[in-house]
């Protein structure tokens, strides 16, 4: 389980709802974080998947980890996987992929 910035974003990003599976139908629903990719967005609740990407804490103002977004193109690129046409390796599905890379 990933720990984020302070206990309001903990709670934010990990709520629970026992009418909504899915945290894009639920109403109580605010934040999305993407952990293969480390972004937090704003949910857009528009009957869709969309957020808004944010770069500091609502609730405590900290800055958030920066985006891992195109290494993450770049890493399936390298391996000489297309996320559009192949299957993409089970690691790249969550944070795993960045713990095997190595390390700046």
């Amino acid at each position: 389980m990933t720990h984020h910035c302070c206990e309001a974003m903990n709670g934010r990003v990990n709520v629970r709802c026992d009418q909504h599976d899915d945290p894009f139908a639920c109403p109580d629903a605010l934040i999305e974080f993407s952990a293969k990719f480390q972004e937090y967005g704003l949910i857009i609740h528009d009957g869709g998947t969309s957020s808004i990407t944010i770069d500091f804490c609502p609730w405590c103002g900290r800055r958030l980890p920066e985006s891992q977004r195109d290494r993450w193109f770049d890493e399936l690129e390298r391996r000489g996987v297309d996320p559009w046409e192949d299957e993409v390796p089970a690691v790249f599905q969550d944070d795993r992929w960045l713990a095997e890379l190595p390390q700046d």
